[in-house]
């Protein structure tokens, strides 16, 4: 038989097989893509989000940074008691981070699958957390100051309802995500369930549960700013009352208090953070 009929070696074309995997996932991206632009378009038009009204309204913008520039730096009027009002801040988000810890604690235990003792206590437990953690706590802030009054002792409260959600839930999934197996060798050996969440479970989150606590103690000193402004105390009071009297270079003093002390929270959590991980 003549050879030269038969295709030259390497030259023959083999047919690639069809990926549906591919054509499946192209057509889900390019709907997932167009919904996503149409949310975006029901965004901007349900916000009337209009660029153009900001390009618009320059001249009232340069109008107030030229009132607030330079800032009023009068001691005894002004820096003296907005030093003296972003110090109550600082503690209202310093109680309202700490105090919340025990209620935090407990729900979070009975939060977790692998800890709590039944299905009914868990859903309960979940229950509260979503609770404390849907209401905002400006709403909690304004609950507690109809029921003892403007003040920070207002803003403490709020944070510790807001703040037993939240943390409630990081540390119950952070628990959950632990080696189950030193839990399961207590349990094996006749340990109780408080005795193995002791000495199991909680020494290999604790340092994972310190950072998430130092994250949400930089989160309450900044929320603690803006529950001052419906009457919880704190420098946020007194940027309201600023603001109110268009004492706009007064209210840039205070927000420039406040930058200084939310870096240094920053740094010193930062610090802390990092001498943990080591």
């Amino acid at each position: 038989m003549s050879t030269a009929s038969l295709p030259a070696s390497g030259t023959r074309s083999i047919p690639v097989p069809k990926d549906p995997g591919h054509t499946r996932r192209l057509v889900g991206g390019t709907i997932a893509a167009g919904a996503l632009v149409v949310l975006h378009a029901l965004a901007f038009e349900g916000t009337q989000f209009r660029p153009q009204l900001l390009v618009e309204g320059w001249a009232g913008m340069a109008g107030f940074l030229a009132e607030a520039v330079p800032p009023d730096t009068d001691w005894q009027r002004v820096l003296k008691p907005s030093l003296q009002a972003t110090m109550v801040t600082l503690w209202i988000g310093l109680l309202g981070t700490t105090l919340s810890v025990p209620f935090a604690l407990l729900l979070a235990v009975l939060g977790a699958r692998n800890t709590t003792p039944n299905s009914v206590v868990y859903q309960a437990s979940r229950a509260i957390l979503s609770f404390f953690r849907a209401v905002p706590d400006i709403v909690f802030a304004l609950i507690f100051v109809t029921a003892v009054g403007l003040g920070p002792f207002a803003g403490v409260l709020a944070l510790i309802c807001h703040n037993t959600g939240v943390m409630g839930k990081l540390w119950a999934e952070a628990m959950e995500e632990v080696d189950p197996g030193p839990q399961q060798a207590l349990r094996t050996a006749g340990a109780n369930g408080i005795q193995q969440v002791a000495n199991a479970t909680l020494p290999l989150v604790l340092a994972q549960w310190t950072g998430l606590l130092l994250y949400r103690f930089d989160v309450n000193v900044r929320s603690s700013l803006v529950l001052g402004l419906v009457g919880a105390g704190g420098i946020g009071l007194l940027i309201n009352r600023s603001i109110k009297n268009f004492q706009f270079d007064e209210m840039l003093t205070h927000i420039l208090v406040v930058l200084v002390l939310i870096i240094v929270v920053d740094q010193v959590s930062a610090f802390i953070r990092k001498r943990l991980a080591v």
